[in-house]
């Protein structure tokens, strides 16, 4: 008796993609660079103060909590791995959506960020984890740039959807022919100022507060707590940084059609138009960098170049560091030195001959001068 053996075809063998092994590599080397350039306190002879010593407390810490610092960036970081592990995980349920592309515009932001904190006066606590001081462009911020601040979109983000969502709400309840119908692009740049306003007081005046970063210089007219650690330029700042929100938010509106605005500028001017997503991202990674940067010169403007910003830190808060001082004001108030006068103080900040020479205040009218109350 014969035997016949039934050979079966092989079962073919699914082939596992090499992109999620590719993506662990380029993060883990991403993060063995942050790891290894990281640094913390004032280290740069750029910005130390060589005659402080070890690191500085959190002047008038809130509730007397000198550790609010390690908390806010564990919270970062722990959001910024939240944020892109919900990209990598809606992006398989939805591939494209505008939501999805515009997080990834937005982190994109992070480059100009150093710019933006010499535009501003912000000045950043020397005891956050940082990258090195003395990179060409890290070199901008007054400080140092602070390694948390890759998570700047939810900074950014956040205040489209409370507009978006009173948008909405009150479409439905009016008719067609009314002016939210016709121009929701208008009621959603008024809903987004209204909601950025609020969002960016709120959180930007709590970092401040916790000892994060300091606005050094800011003008008194629309401040809140004018000449203390975290004076904040309420009018300015809030009103300002929705240069930035405002294109971001109109970029990702969809209309009846389902498409966003950013999809219809990238078809019109011919952008990827075989690849609707990459075109949509393409368009928003140049208008979100262009208003951040539109951002950055107007608040130039108002403050440098103007000479307004004349309301300082008193005391400096970072003992360790430097007092940032590109305009003289500091010393005019009376705070003793070193001075910093940091990157681009001459003509970029509307001084050709830089830094200014100081004429000292007399005791009497220097606020800040050390036994003055």
């Amino acid at each position: 008796m014969t035997t016949h053996r039934v050979q079966r075809a092989p079962i073919e063998r699914r082939r596992r993609s090499p992109w999620p092994i590719v993506a662990a590599v380029v993060v883990l080397m991403v993060l063995g660079l942050i790891v290894h350039n990281s640094r913390y306190g004032a280290v740069s002879p750029r910005i130390r103060n060589p005659n402080a010593v070890g690191l500085h407390p959190i002047p008038g810490a809130l509730f007397g909590f000198q550790h609010w610092i390690v908390l806010v960036e564990i919270f970062s970081y722990l959001t910024l791995l939240t944020v892109f592990g919900l990209v990598v995980v809606l992006w398989r349920r939805y591939p494209g959506h505008p939501y999805l592309l515009m997080t990834l515009a937005i982190t994109t932001l992070t480059w100009l960020d150093p710019v933006m904190n010499w535009a501003t006066f912000a000045a950043y606590n020397p005891n956050l984890w940082h990258w090195p001081e003395d990179w060409p462009l890290v070199s901008v911020s007054p400080t140092i740039e602070p390694l948390f601040i890759a998570s700047i979109v939810i900074f950014v983000f956040p205040p489209f959807f409370p507009a978006i969502w009173a948008l909405r709400r009150i479409q439905v309840r009016r008719p067609v022919d009314s002016f939210v119908w016709r121009h929701p692009l208008i009621s959603l740049s008024g809903f987004v100022f209204v909601s950025g306003f609020l969002y960016d007081f709120v959180m930007e005046a709590m970092c401040v507060r916790l000892g994060l970063y300091s606005f050094t210089q800011v003008i008194p007219f629309g401040s809140l707590f004018v000449g203390t650690p975290w004076q904040f330029p309420l009018l300015w700042q809030s009103s300002l940084i929705n240069i930035l929100m405002i294109p971001a938010a109109v970029m990702i509106y969809r209309d009846d059609s389902g498409r966003t605005v950013a999809e219809k500028l990238a078809q019109r001017v011919k952008i990827f138009p075989r690849r609707p997503a990459l075109g949509s991202f393409a368009v928003m990674l140049v208008v979100v960098n262009l208003a951040f940067m539109i951002y950055g010169v107007t608040y130039t403007a108002v403050t440098r170049w103007s000479g307004a910003a004349t309301s300082v830190v008193c005391p400096w808060p970072y003992p360790s560091a430097k007092i940032y001082d590109p305009q003289g004001f500091y010393e005019d108030s009376g705070q003793p030195g070193p001075y910093s006068a940091g990157k681009w103080s001459t003509w970029m900040s509307g001084q050709p001959d830089g830094r200014p020479r100081v004429s000292k205040s007399s005791e009497a009218i220097a606020p800040c001068s050390p036994g003055s109350t």
